[in-house]
């Protein structure tokens, strides 16, 4: 049975490779943009972001909780980063999101979200550090979940700093959906803090009896994706729905995304209803429905003169689907959805425009990968 098991993985990745090589070796021709896939980086563990160091170091998380550095050529340096705090890595959960603070050049503080253990199981932390050669150090941690339990569904775990510097981060509902509409719970929300934690005095709900200070909204089932807009500086988020129903929203204060209350999905397996419909007065609309479900993660708008047709369009890995999304804009309206790399390398987990100005794509596997969109002349 063993040696079963290590023929059908052999035979797997040999499949992965020949279908790989004729994404290479071929242009690959998308609606407005001629372009090649290259992989950069083999070899990674269900890697689930990667941030770009300004010495030309990449790092990538593994779920597991390993935190990797990846060379300037691209190599992976064997020796995981050591300092990060207790990480609880199982089902869904682990290691996720890792990003640069924007003075980093000046602070050098590096931000990471994790499944942290607590009284009650486990949830999304969000939490500092800075890096000195493959240690982590001065590790803070800015905030943890409330309260925790011990699934291993829907943590979120996606950071991004605005244009003010507000750092937000995004917590799923835990597998409890429930969770999403309670203002003295974390679970189901986005969170919005002053880069060393401090709650900002304008959160819309600070000073509120019976709510938690750092929510920013409610209402979001399993926000996976997140990025400001690089016209409006908006937060724009993308979520899962259960069985259809995922979701692109442009986040503001104190506003209710809907969820469990309205969605455009419905139970798994039954198929049947969940919540009141599709809309309800006072719940916010998505600005994009997917059904079925694409299982979206990772999210990157294009600005930049490498893919100059790219411009004005945001990018979108896809889990389930196996692709990467494009989505076309006009202001803040999708006039049109393109699919690319279908089925090429797998379940695409984050996408990211580099300083290089191309795109970076990391794959959900056991023997997942780093990739590089190049544009072909």
């Amino acid at each position: 049975m063993q040696l079963k098991k290590i023929l059908t993985l052999c035979l797997m990745m040999v499949l992965g490779v020949f279908h790989l090589s004729l994404a290479i070796a071929q242009t690959i021709q998308s609606d407005k943009q001629s372009f090649k896939i290259v992989p950069l980086t083999q070899g990674l563990q269900y890697p689930w972001s990667v941030a770009f160091l300004p010495d030309g170091r990449l790092l990538i998380t593994e779920r597991a909780g390993r935190l990797r550095i990846v060379q300037k050529d691209f190599t992976l340096d064997p020796k995981p980063v050591s300092g990060l705090p207790d990480i609880i890595a199982g089902g869904q959960g682990g290691l996720f999101d890792v990003v640069l603070h924007p003075q980093y050049s000046k602070n050098g503080w590096i931000y990471f979200a994790y499944s942290a253990p607590g009284s009650g199981g486990w949830g999304t932390a969000l939490a500092r550090g800075k890096l000195v050669g493959h240690q982590m150090t001065n590790v803070q941690v800015l905030l943890s979940m409330e309260p925790k339990t011990r699934s291993n569904l829907h943590f979120g775990g996606r950071i991004v700093f605005d244009e003010a510097g507000y750092v937000y981060l995004t917590l799923g509902d835990r597998g409890d959906m429930a969770r999403a509409q309670q203002l003295d719970d974390h679970a189901g929300s986005i969170i919005r803090l002053h880069d060393d934690g401090k709650v900002p005095k304008d959160n819309p709900f600070v000073n509120k009896i019976g709510v938690k200070p750092e929510k920013f909204t409610l209402g979001n089932r399993n926000v996976q994706g997140v990025a400001i807009h690089p016209k409006t500086g908006e937060v724009w988020t993308h979520e899962h729905g259960p069985q259809g129903g995922d979701e692109i929203n442009i986040i503001k204060p104190a506003r209710n995304y809907g969820w469990p209350i309205i969605t455009y999905g419905v139970n798994y397996g039954s198929g049947t209803k969940i919540g009141e419909g599709t809309t309800k007065a006072g719940l916010e609309q998505p600005l994009y429905v997917w059904v079925p479900s694409i299982a979206p993660s990772g999210m990157a708008f294009y600005k930049g003169n490498v893919f100059p047709n790219w411009n004005n369009s945001l990018f979108i890995g896809a889990l389930r689907a196996e692709t990467l999304v494009r989505l076309e804009l006009q202001g803040d309206r999708v006039v049109q959805e393109e699919r690319l790399l279908q089925g090429s390398i797998g379940r695409i987990r984050d996408v990211r425009v580099g300083p290089d100005q191309y795109i970076y794509l990391l794959t959900d596997e056991r023997a997942g990968g780093l990739y590089r969109l190049e544009p072909r002349k």
